[in-house]
C-alpha cells in the first residue's frame, strides 16, 4: 500500500550573529539587525538580541520574523551598547514557544552571560538530568539552556569565561556553533566536527561572528575566515586570539548546508554554496542523462542545480515557476481545504515555459514526497508532456541527529519505497537522485570533511543510542506556560 506523506521540505537550522565594537560610531544593534535579516532563511519561528551596554545586559526575544520583532520603535528603544549577539531560530530541539527563543541571558555569581546556539546536542538529556539532580532549574526545553548552565558551572572554578567554554566542550557531544557574550568579551566556538558553519568578519575595526558569510556582507562587513572545527575565538579589548585545544578531530560539515540550508551567496568552509549547487546539477546530468526540451528548478534552492544540469547537458534552462515572495515559511493554513492548496499559493507554474514540452524538474531533495507530488501535478496541468524529476541530493534514508529535523525513518519516502514505487507516488516519467559519491564532490575547495549520515547511516560521531530525548522534551513542553 502506498503511504501519504505530510510535508516535503526539511526545516533550516538556526542563525547566530555577534558584533564587538571597537569604533565608537558603530551601531551594534543596527548591525545585528541586518545580520539577522540576512540569516532569516535559517529560522523563522523566533528571534532575539542581547545587548551589552558596558556590562549591563538588555535582551529582547519573541516569536516571529526579524522585521516583525524588531520594529523601528523597538530598535530605537534598545541601548546603544558596545557588544551585541543575535539569533533566529527553527526548533530542532524544544518547542516553538517564547521561553525557547534565544539568546539566553544568564545572571550568575561571576556576572551576566548571553549565549546563542546553532546545532543539536546528542547528550542533552543526559546532561540536563545530571544538572537537575544537582539542583539546577531549567526554564525551557532547549539544549541551549543546557549549554549555558554547563558553562556557568565551569565558570565557578575557571580563571576566565573562555576557559569555562573550553572545559564545557569536553562534555558536549553533537553539533554546536556558539556565540557567547560576557561583560568584556565576545566568544565564538564550534564543535570539533564542524557540523554547522561559523565564520569571522571585520566591519572597519569592529569584529563580527556569523553563521554564514552572507550575514557579514549584508551588515557591510568583510569576510575574514571560517572558525575552524573545534576552535574557540575570543574578542576583547586586547584584540583577537584563538584556542585550538579541541581542533584536529575528523570533521563532518553537514552536506545539506551546500545542498539546501545555506544561502547561495555564502562561502562555507572555503567553498561557494552557489558553485556547489551548480556542480551538483552538473553531476546529476552525467549520472542521469535525459532526453528533454527544458530544465527547470524548484525555487529557491533547486534553481542553481537546475542551471548546472542545463549547462552540462546542453538542454535549455527555463524559469518554470513563479514563487510568491510575500508568503513566508510560517504561512498559516486555516483548514484542510486550504492546506491542500498551500503549494499553489507559494508556487505557480509558468505555462509558456513547460506547455507541450518534456521537462527536467530539479529540486534539492525529496524527503517525504507530498509537495513534490503536487508540484509535478501542477506541471501536468500546465501542459508538460513528460516530467523527469531529479534530486540534487541522494535518497534521504536515515535520521539526522545533528540539527536537521528528521529524527526517524518513518516518514522518509525513500526509506519506505523502492525507486519505482516513488516514481509512481510522484507521478513522474523518470526519477533520479545524485549519488553519494557525487554529493561528496560538490563542495570544491571545502576545507572540512562532509557528514552524509542521512544518506548512508554512517556519522562522524556515534549517534545517540535512543531517541528518548524527543519524548522527554515533549513531556516537558506540556508543562510550559508561555
Amino acid at each position: 500500500m502506498i503511504k501519504d506523506y505530510l510535508d516535503e521540505k526539511l526545516h533550516e537550522e538556526c542563525g547566530v550573529f555577534g558584533v564587538y565594537r571597537r569604533d565608537a560610531d558603530l551601531d551594534v544593534v543596527g548591525t545585528t539587525y541586518y545580520g539577522l535579516y540576512a540569516l532569516q532563511h535559517r529560522g523563522q519561528e523566533s528571534c532575539g538580541m542581547a545587548v551589552n551596554d558596558d556590562g549591563v545586559f538588555y535582551k529582547r526575544r519573541e516569536l516571529g520574523l526579524v522585521n516583525d520583532v524588531f520594529t523601528k520603535d523597538v530598535l530605537e528603544t534598545m541601548p546603544r551598547g558596545n557588544m551585541c549577539i543575535g539569533h533566529c531560530r527553527y526548533a530542532t530541539t524544544g518547542v516553538p514557544v517564547r521561553s525557547n527563543a534565544q539568546p539566553f541571558v544568564i545572571r550568575h555569581i561571576k556576572g551576566p552571560m548571553a549565549l546563542a546556539h546553532n546545532g543539536n546536542l546528542t547528550n542533552s538529556a543526559e546532561l540536563r538530568s545530571e544538572f537537575e539532580l544537582s539542583g539546577a532549574i531549567f526554564h525551557s526545553t532547549s539544549d541551549t539552556e543546557v549549554i549555558a548552565y554547563a558553562i556557568t558551572r565551569e565558570r565557578l572554578s575557571s580563571d576566565s569565561i573562555e576557559q569555562a567554554v573550553e572545559q564545557t566542550m569536553d562534555r558536549l557531544k553533537g553539533a554546536y556553533s556558539l556565540v557567547v557574550m560576557s561583560p568584556r568579551k565576545l566568544i565564538a566556538a564550534r564543535d570539533p566536527q564542524g557540523f554547522r558553519p561559523l565564520c569571522i568578519g571585520k566591519l572597519g575595526e569592529n569584529d563580527i561572528i556569523a553563521s554564514e558569510s552572507c550575514a557579514i556582507t549584508a551588515a557591510g562587513g568583510e569576510f575574514v575566515r571560517d572558525v575552524e572545527p573545534g576552535e574557540i575565538v575570543v574578542f576583547d579589548e586586547n584584540g583577537c586570539r584563538s584556542i585550538r585545544t579541541h581542533c584536529g578531530c575528523p570533521t563532518g560539515l553537514c552536506v545539506f548546508e551546500y545542498v539546501y540550508i545555506a544561502r547561495p551567496d555564502s562561502v562555507v568552509d572555503g567553498a561557494s554554496v552557489h558553485r556547489a549547487r551548480r556542480r551538483a546539477g552538473a553531476f546529476l546530468a552525467l549520472e542521469h542523462p535525459v532526453q528533454a526540451d527544458v530544465v527547470i528548478g524548484v525555487p529557491d534552492s533547486g534553481l542553481d542545480a537546475a542551471l548546472g544540469y542545463s549547462q552540462q547537458s546542453g538542454i535549455p534552462y527555463g524559469i518554470g515557476f513563479l514563487k510568491n515572495k510575500y508568503i513566508g515559511r510560517t504561512f498559516i493554513q486555516p483548514n484542510q481545504k486550504l492546506r491542500e492548496n498551500t503549494v499553489r499559493i507559494k508556487l505557480n507554474p509558468i505555462a509558456d515555459t513547460v506547455k507541450g514540452r518534456r521537462v527536467v524538474l530539479v529540486d534539492d531533495s525529496i524527503v517525504r514526497g507530498t509537495t513534490s507530488r503536487q508540484i509535478v501535478q501542477m506541471l501536468r496541468e500546465a501542459g508538460s508532456t513528460e516530467v523527469h524529476f531529479l534530486s540534487s541530493a541522494p535518497e534521504f534514508l536515515y535520521p539526522c541527529y545533528f540539527g536537521v529535523d528528521v529524527d526517524s525513518r518513518e516518514n522518509l519516502i525513500a526509506a519506505n519505497h523502492s525507486l519505482e514505487e516513488m516514481r509512481e507516488i510522484l507521478g513522474v516519467d523518470s526519477l533520479g537522485f545524485l549519488s553519494v559519491d557525487g554529493v561528496k564532490k560538490i563542495a570544491e575547495g571545502c576545507k572540512c570533511g562532509l557528514c552524509t549520515g542521512c544518506f548512508t547511516g554512517k556519522y562522524p560521531v556515534e549517534p545517540p543510542k535512543s531517541t528518548e530525548k524527543s519524548k522527554f522534551e515533549k513531556k516537558i513542553s506540556e508543562n510550559i506556560n508561555d
